[in-house]
């Protein structure tokens, strides 16, 4: 068998697989149910590791499978896609355990991993896409598999949320695609490709290269949650929080951002792209995101809505890295894809134990909860003052390359940018932390709710729920603290950023 062809091809497969063995299991089989949905992440954890170091030792891994005389699917793992790959596969499992503890005892849970299962087939496929044809594809079939996790509760409120994101999102896509077919008539089939591969039509089709960059920044834009696309994640925060979790660090948002940074580096070239003089407007439109998103953020007194609109800001710091021209700024970007993912998977994590345990929703009921759930508050804790990027957590160090990025780029409205969002975040986060483990708490003449398998009776919430938040907590602290090291988040984004950059 030929591994190079087929390890492609079963990374997005396993996930598959598990979704429709998953509609065969009887809705009241949850030990089955359960067994299965972890095999399924596991089996690709694996395969990931294995194609890591495949392409460590320089092995090449593509499948081309043919969609038409012109057309190929094609599936290939470069180090871009490897470390997206990495990120995915790890935070499924984790997810994947969250989930199982949070759905416990609840109605359609056959359904609802079902979807979950199709969103990571979508996502491996988006991680894996060799050319612009297939990214389009799975970029499409992300949006319709997360439709239905998002109205999985049939509340009112969900059905609403489930049809403003599918406007949103079925517009993008619909956008997504002109510019894919405008590209197509240009030049054919578009391979992704280190430095780009449309510099050659430049002396006859500057003006055309430049609104096709502009429509597919307005397709991809609103998954990335670009300012004035961004309407959709606030509204669809009323899904479960294990949708909230993926939504927010792996699937959808990252998709977009994912599909920018693509753009820019594997389809238009970064060089070409500043000549054109199509990257400075993207990364005021990033910088404006930022700011709006985080002064968006301290008005929300729901909690949820307000980790959505700080994820608004956090996206475009990797919009922001992969606009602002040189190394720095992309080595910036690419370590946030991870480092976002990592910090905000650990907020919505414990967004949903506060809910699920003791219904805590706003954060006007969090006064004194961390002397309740010291696990779930320091986890919480940890990944908001990475959020705001104190020393030495995984958010500074991004930051920190974002604004050295902007300095040798001559853009020094960066730094300002990143200052200002920084006390933005302090101004929405710390209250919140000061508050659960200093404030009078509002908890101690409340009943503990009756919950299953409770791991420290009067604190805590059942293992399922709390174990994957300490997981990510700590990845995000190590991120940051061992940020040197060749396999940190930032090493991968280094060497990355070297072959892109290389001669």
């Amino acid at each position: 068998m030929n591994w190079n062809f087929w390890l492609p091809i079963f990374l997005p497969l396993s996930s598959l697989v598990t979704a429709l063995l998953i509609l065969v299991i009887r809705e009241n089989q949850h030990r089955l149910r359960t067994f299965v949905n972890l095999l399924g992440a596991t089996l690709k954890i694996v395969m990931v590791a294995v194609v890591g170091y495949g392409v460590y030792t320089q092995h090449a891994y593509e499948a081309r499978m043919p969609l038409s005389l012109t057309l190929d699917l094609v599936l290939r793992v470069d180090d871009i896609s490897l470390l997206f790959l990495a990120l995915s596969s790890t935070l499924w499992f984790l997810t994947t355990i969250f989930a199982v503890g949070y759905l416990e005892g609840s109605p359609h849970q056959s359904r609802f991993f079902c979807f979950f299962s199709l969103c990571m087939t979508a996502t491996m496929g988006i991680s894996l896409a060799g050319n612009l044809i297939t990214f389009l594809i799975f970029y499409e079939m992300l949006t319709l598999a997360t439709y239905p996790l998002i109205v999985h509760r049939g509340t009112e409120k969900a059905l609403r949320a489930g049809r403003i994101y599918l406007a949103y999102t079925l517009v993008g896509g619909a956008v997504t695609l002109a510019g894919t077919a405008w590209i197509h008539t240009l030049v054919g089939p578009t391979q992704f490709a280190h430095g780009g591969v449309l510099a050659p039509l430049a002396p006859t089709h500057r003006h055309q290269l430049q609104a096709i960059f502009t429509l597919m920044i307005v397709g991809l834009g609103v998954k990335a949650a670009l300012f004035p696309l961004h309407g959709w994640l606030p509204t669809a925060m009323v899904a479960p929080a294990p949708v909230s979790a993926l939504l927010h660090a792996v699937a959808v948002v990252k998709a977009g951002v994912f599909g920018i940074v693509r753009l820019i580096y594997d389809v238009f070239g970064v060089k070409f792209a500043v000549s054109l003089g199509v990257l400075a407007p993207l990364s005021w439109l990033a910088g404006f995101t930022i700011v709006y998103g985080s002064i968006r953020a301290l008005f929300q007194h729901d909690l949820k809505r307000r980790l959505a609109y700080s994820t608004v800001s956090q996206l475009s710091y990797i919009v922001l890295g992969a606009a602002v021209f040189g190394a720095s700024g992309t080595i910036g970007a690419l370590a946030h894809l991870v480092h976002q993912g990592l910090m905000k998977i650990t907020l919505f994590f414990c967004a949903g134990i506060l809910g699920e345990t003791w219904g805590i929703h706003g954060v006007d009921e969090l006064s004194g909860i961390g002397r309740r759930m010291p696990l779930t508050m320091g986890a919480f804790t940890i990944a908001a003052f990475g959020m705001i990027g104190t020393p030495p957590m995984a958010g500074f160090v991004s930051k920190w390359y974002l604004g050295l990025g902007g300095v040798r780029a001559g853009d020094y409205w960066v730094l300002a940018v990143l200052i200002a969002s920084s006390v933005l975040n302090c101004a929405y986060f710390l209250p919140i932390i000061h508050d659960a483990w200093f404030g009078k708490s509002r908890q101690d003449s409340v009943a503990l709710p009756q919950r299953r398998s409770l791991v420290v009776p009067a604190a805590e919430t059942s293992l399922p729920l709390l174990l994957p938040a300490l997981v990510t907590a700590f990845m995000s602290l190590t991120a940051g603290l061992f940020a040197g090291s060749h396999f940190s988040p930032l090493g991968a984004a280094r060497l990355i950023t070297e072959r892109m950059y290389a001669p």
